[in-house]
């Protein structure tokens, strides 16, 4: 696939204006920095492919699996998708792959399988990894994982304004709901978790028909997600998130042609940063590569 790539380290929210609106990521309060929270900058991977949905109904497998591994590559500094990997995991490793099955948006089944093969030519044991999402409290493979590989669609979220890599973590606690209150900003605390601390290499949201608009806890709209044709990846999930987060308030913005801000707003990003420690959340502490397809980029 031939690629243009822009590396952007400094830029201005969405559009004009939005950030009067955003404030310093989506309108967030800051909370007082997280002790120990770095200042590096999280490289982030965009990547687009126009062919990548066809129509709504179905993706062309061919065209994503490359942009995953043409989107790996570039997150882990290397020249080819086999060395990433390899920097991702080591035979010995045992992999919990967290997808997402909400069946009106679900990880693709495409990139699930894309992520395990390259995972088992790393020289992981296919015994040794899993796919999973709402049994992964019983699943073993998880119970025992020394790697977590996190990947879900970016959508809009009836109790945290958005539904993140950040928020994909939930299913690992008994009681999600616990977690629900002030739009889920204490999702962070999960991630602190002995079954989940460092153990996060690799994060992929999903923008290739991503939900920019919804009412209610269950609903969804087909007219309210777009063709994007898009994945993030990097390996700071707060990052990836929060550059997910543009996206769909710049997308809000063009469709309702004023701004829109994301309801409720999505504070566990803010504080995924600001006051756990998880990640960088503003663009001046993200390095946003860009590969591929530019139009209509949003960001």
């Amino acid at each position: 696939m031939t690629e243009k790539k822009h590396v952007i380290t400094r830029r201005d929210f969405i559009r004009s204006g939005s950030c009067a609106v955003m404030g310093s990521l989506l309108g967030l309060p800051l909370v007082s920095r997280a002790s120990g929270q770095t200042t590096k900058k999280s490289r982030v991977v965009l990547i687009r492919n126009q062919r990548a949905t066809e129509g709504y109904g179905s993706l062309d497998r061919g065209t994503v699996v490359q942009m995953l591994d043409d989107a790996v590559t570039v997150a882990m500094g290397t020249s080819e998708p086999g060395t990433a990997w390899r920097k991702i995991v080591n035979p010995d490793d045992i992999v919990g792959i967290k997808s997402n099955v909400w069946n009106r948006l679900p990880t693709p089944p495409e990139l699930e399988r894309a992520i395990t093969s390259r995972l088992v030519e790393s020289g992981v044991k296919a015994e040794n990894i899993s796919v999973d999402d709402r049994g992964i409290e019983n699943n073993p493979i998880f119970k025992r994982s020394t790697v977590l590989i996190n990947i879900r669609p970016m959508r809009t979220h009836h109790w945290s304004g958005l539904g993140t890599l950040l928020k994909n973590y939930i299913m690992f606690v008994p009681h999600p709901w616990k977690y629900h209150g002030n739009a889920c900003e204490r999702l962070g605390v999960i991630w602190h978790k002995p079954q989940i601390m460092d153990k996060t290499r690799l994060n992929i949201l999903v923008m290739l028909t991503p939900l920019f608009h919804g009412v209610g806890p269950h609903h969804f709209s087909r007219s309210y997600t777009w063709p994007y044709g898009g994945l993030i990846v990097s390996t700071d999930p707060v990052a990836a998130d929060a550059t997910g987060a543009r996206i769909i308030q710049a997308k809000r913005n063009e469709h309702f042609g004023k701004e829109r801000p994301i309801s409720p707003r999505p504070l566990h990003i803010e504080a995924a940063d600001s006051k756990f420690g998880l990640g960088n959340s503003h663009p001046e502490r993200i390095e946003l590569i860009k590969l591929g397809w530019d139009k209509d980029i949003l960001i």
